[in-house]
């Protein structure tokens, strides 16, 4: 029988369930460090052409970028899982099956499109594709952010990647 653990994410009252094999091997859901495989997305195939279409409101000028760490790291509640720094190492991070997403990889912003993020943003990344396993990113647009709010986010999110 499988050990099961169940985390509480400060923030956002998020319950997760992890179990020991999860936990110590999370490698086998993605690459070697955890992070699930980039090239993979996680909006469901009938989703994903619209959700690659849909753009940011506004550019990623530096006030709208100022705005967005604010959220990132505070009410948006975003540093808990991904880290203060957006390197998916967040204390939250050590109690979730995959770990978090990695904003600082440059690779990141040439494969996944503003609007699949802004996608995972309304819908949460809980295995809805069937290629993707659930992650405990819960749908925060929409619940704890504005739509505006979110496009500030992951517009700073993306900022992370930088061209490196």
């Amino acid at each position: 029988m499988k050990r099961r653990s169940w985390s509480l994410v400060i923030g956002m009252g998020l319950l997760v369930c992890s179990t020991a094999a999860q936990a110590a091997d999370p490698s086998g859901y993605g690459q070697a460090g955890g992070e699930f495989d980039i090239k993979i997305p996680r909006v469901p195939a009938a989703e994903l052409s619209a959700a690659k279409a849909e753009k940011p409101p506004f550019a990623p000028t530096p006030e709208i970028l100022a705005e967005g760490k604010a959220i990132f790291l505070g009410r948006g509640t975003c540093f808990q899982c991904h880290g203060p720094e957006g390197k998916g190492d967040g204390g939250a991070a050590k109690v979730l099956p995959i770990q978090p997403r990695d904003f600082t990889n440059p690779k990141f912003n040439k494969v996944r499109t503003p609007g699949e993020m802004m996608w995972v943003l309304k819908n949460g990344s809980l295995g809805q594709s069937g290629k993707v396993p659930g992650t405990g990113m819960l749908p925060i647009v929409g619940q704890f952010l504005s739509v505006e709010d979110g496009w500030k986010v992951l517009l700073y999110e993306r900022s992370l990647g930088g061209s490196r």
